[in-house]
C-alpha cells in the first residue's frame, strides 16, 4: 500500500510539471513565432546589443555576405528561443555560421559551423574562440556585446587571410603560460649540462639525452604559441631571455653543489 501510494504521489507531480510548462508557453523552447517578420541576419532575444549596435552589426554582415559569400548570423536568447527554426529561416548550410550568445551558461559563446568553415579553421580553432571571448572574465571586463563583436572580428579577418590554424593575438594568460614553461625548459636543461667531470665544460650526453623535454617546453610549449599568434618580438624576446638566463642559473648552481659535494 505503501509504494502504491508513493507511486500516486509521483504521478501526480510528474503531471503538475507538464501541467505548468504546457500553460507557460513564453518560457517554451523551440519557438518559431519568436522569428522576426522581416529578414535579418540578427535576432537579439536576449537584448545584448543596443538599437545603434544592432544597426551598425547588421550593415556590416550583409556588407560582408554581399563581398565574400560568407553567411554570419547572430542569435542572442536568454530564457526563449526559436531553437532550430533559425535554420529555414536563414537558410543556413555549409557557407553559414551561427554565433548563438546564450548569458545562463558558464561560456557565452556558442557556434554552430558550416563544413566549409572547417577547410580554414579546424575544430581547435572554435574552442579557443568560445573560451578567449566567451569566458566569464572577458565578458565581465569588456561586455557581453564586445564578446559578441571581437569574435566576429576575429572571424572575418581569419576569413580574410584564407584561414587560421589558432586564434590569432596573444593574450597575458598565454603568455605568461609560455614564459613560464621557456623557464621550466630551461632549469632541465641547465641541469642536465653541468659537468660530472673535470675538465668538462657540458655534460653532453645528460643534455641530449633530455632534449626531447626541455626542447619540447621551450620550443613547442614557449615558441610555437608565440609565433603562431603574433608577429610581435617582445614576447619572443622575453621567452628567449627566460630560457637563456633559467638555464645559465640552474647551470651554475649544479655545479656548484657538485663541487662542494666534490669537496667534502
Amino acid at each position: 500500500m505503501r509504494t502504491f501510494g508513493k507511486f500516486k504521489l509521483s504521478l501526480a507531480l510528474i503531471t503538475l510539471l507538464i501541467s505548468l510548462i504546457a500553460c507557460n508557453p513564453a518560457q517554451a523552447y523551440d519557438n518559431p513565432q519568436l522569428l522576426p517578420k522581416e529578414a535579418t541576419p540578427i535576432i537579439d532575444l536576449a537584448g545584448i546589443l543596443s538599437d545603434q549596435q544592432e544597426t551598425a552589426l547588421k550593415d556590416s554582415l550583409r556588407e560582408y555576405e554581399t563581398n565574400t559569400g560568407w553567411k554570419l548570423r547572430v542569435l542572442t536568447q536568454y530564457e526563449r528561443t526559436p531553437g532550430v527554426a533559425v535554420r529555414d529561416f536563414w537558410g543556413l548550410d555549409e557557407r553559414s555560421l551561427l554565433l548563438i550568445a546564450d548569458p545562463r551558461g558558464g561560456n557565452l559563446l556558442n557556434f554552430n559551423v558550416g563544413e566549409a568553415y572547417f577547410a580554414l579553421m579546424p575544430r581547435l580553432f572554435w574552442v579557443e574562440l568560445q573560451t578567449r571571448y566567451g569566458n566569464q572574465y572577458f565578458v565581465k571586463d569588456n561586455g557581453e556585446d564586445n564578446s559578441i563583436s571581437e569574435a566576429l572580428n576575429t572571424i572575418e579577418y581569419c576569413l580574410d587571410r584564407g584561414g587560421c590554424q589558432v586564434v590569432p593575438g596573444l593574450t597575458q594568460e598565454q603568455w605568461i603560460w609560455t614564459l613560464v614553461t621557456s623557464i621550466l625548459g630551461g632549469l632541465i636543461a641547465g641541469i642536465a649540462a653541468f659537468p660530472r667531470k673535470k675538465d668538462q665544460i657540458i655534460a653532453w650526453p645528460w643534455l641530449l639525452l633530455l632534449s626531447p623535454l626541455w626542447i619540447m617546453l621551450f620550443g613547442i610549449f614557449g615558441i610555437a604559441p608565440v609565433i603562431t599568434r603574433t608577429s610581435e618580438l617582445l614576447p619572443l624576446i622575453r621567452n628567449s631571455l627566460g630560457f637563456i638566463g633559467s638555464s645559465v642559473g640552474a647551470y651554475l648552481l649544479a655545479q656548484s653543489a657538485f663541487s662542494k659535494e666534490i669537496e667534502s
